[in-house]
């Protein structure tokens, strides 16, 4: 290998560069988010609540999510692509179940009388944990162009950078998740 080739291989991706700063810029809207939280707390009508157990499942549901994506991912570079297919309709469909799963879980709020009017412990919560369900759904929408790309006759490019830079998107919104689980549990 010459010089140039072994330097454009240490060079990252514009595509995965690209996902690097926006990922940045979403950790730095939500950093802004909870650190308003924390300064907010303090306000006279904050409010307390639990967190509806549905919230743990849809935990559990986007954690396996970020396996089987890992699994995929593996399976793509291997070009097997029945099983590679069958893992990212698994992925799929946990993101959908994590989004399903949430929804329902706000309903429940909704039912015990915990509203956007309610207090401003509230708003935050459907705003911070509203955002990451749109970043989920945006994820989910790559998901199945993905897939449909998978049973494309006329795309057959095997460049694994697509997969890799929507996994690390997925891993990306599933840590993204846990930070905010946990944050919201903790931060009271």
């Amino acid at each position: 290998m010459n010089a140039v080739a072994i330097e454009q291989k240490k060079r990252i991706h514009p595509h995965k560069f690209t996902l690097w700063i926006a990922m940045g810029s979403i950790v730095m809207m939500f950093a802004g988010l909870t650190s308003a939280y924390i300064v907010k707390k303090n306000q006279a009508n904050w409010v307390t609540f639990e967190l509806p157990q549905l919230f743990w499942y849809s935990t559990g549901a986007i954690l396996l999510s970020s396996i089987t994506m890992f699994i995929a991912v593996k399976l793509f570079k291997q070009r097997n692509t029945l099983k590679y297919r069958s893992l990212l309709s698994a992925t799929l469909l946990l993101g959908i179940i994590f989004i399903a799963l949430q929804t329902v879980g706000f309903m429940q709020l909704w039912e015990r009388g915990v509203t956007l009017q309610s207090t401003v412990s509230v708003s935050f919560l459907y705003v911070i944990v509203g955002l990451h369900a749109l970043h989920v759904i945006g994820g989910v929408i790559a998901l199945l162009v993905m897939f449909a790309k998978t049973f494309s006759r006329k795309n057959r490019n095997y460049s694994s950078v697509p997969v890799e830079v929507m996994a690390a998107y997925w891993h990306f919104v599933d840590i993204l998740w846990v930070y905010l689980l946990i944050f919201l549990l903790m931060i009271k």
